[in-house]
């Protein structure tokens, strides 16, 4: 069971544009007169006073650009071959981007059971089918109904800000959300590089402060056997 204790300081927070529910109203200072479209700079010579550059806020870019992915469950329920309702939402390469789309999305105990959140690297489908997936495995932790909203946000600021020793290794994140529990795995590349694999799910369960047992089942197991009967290939 997950110790909901102090977030840890994974992206800074300088850069979190937490407290505003939109990044863009940074741009115009308290008591700013300027109308909208107007230029400010010299007079006549087309420069720009160096004083109000300052004032636009700096992005943080990531190392990696991410991909939210959606499975929509009311059309998941109507498809006839598994990926067809995946739908791509949003990709962001900064910090900021991050934060102003997860302040406006549903966090996983608002979304309905049966629904599936991804956030892949960039390029990445979540898919055993996609090449950069086909050889690895995942992770999972398992929650009650409605406990993993922080558990998923502590495993976000991990994934955007590369805390993993073997992040090259992961492809991305997913919360399961279903009738009795909630589930978040982390999806890995190649999961014949047991000390990578280890060392993802020991420093995952320290960032979320998590207690209980995982393991890590790979993806040509959970393919040829039942989901339910593939064996733990890994655990930590």
């Amino acid at each position: 069971m997950a110790v909901e204790d102090t977030p840890k300081p994974v992206v800074n927070e300088e850069a979190n544009p937490n407290s505003i529910e939109n990044p863009i109203d940074r741009y115009h200072e308290e008591g700013d007169d300027t109308e909208e479209g107007e230029i400010v700079g010299g007079e006549g010579d087309g420069d720009v006073d160096e004083s109000s550059k300052s004032a636009i806020p700096q992005s943080h870019p990531l190392e990696h650009s991410w991909t939210f992915w959606f499975d929509n469950p009311s059309v998941k329920s109507k498809q006839t071959i598994w990926g067809t309702s995946l739908r791509s939402v949003f990709t962001f390469s900064t910090v900021e981007e991050f934060w102003s789309l997860y302040n406006n999305m549903r966090h996983p105990s608002k979304l309905a059971p049966g629904a599936d959140l991804y956030c892949f690297k960039h390029i990445i489908e979540p898919k055993w089918e996609d090449p950069i997936c086909a050889n690895g495995g995942k992770w999972t932790m398992t929650f009650p109904k409605e406990k993993s909203d922080k558990s998923w946000l502590y495993t976000l600021l991990a994934l955007i800000g590369e805390q993993f020793d073997h992040g090259d290794e992961i492809c991305g994140a997913v919360v399961n959300i279903r009738g009795k529990q909630e589930r978040i795995s982390i999806w890995t590349k190649n999961f014949s590089n047991e000390a990578a694999q280890v060392s993802i799910g020991k420093q995952w369960k320290e960032f979320l402060d998590y207690n209980s047992s995982i393991g890590f089942i790979i993806h040509e197991d959970a393919k040829k056997l039942d989901r339910g009967a593939a064996k733990n290939a890994y655990t930590a």
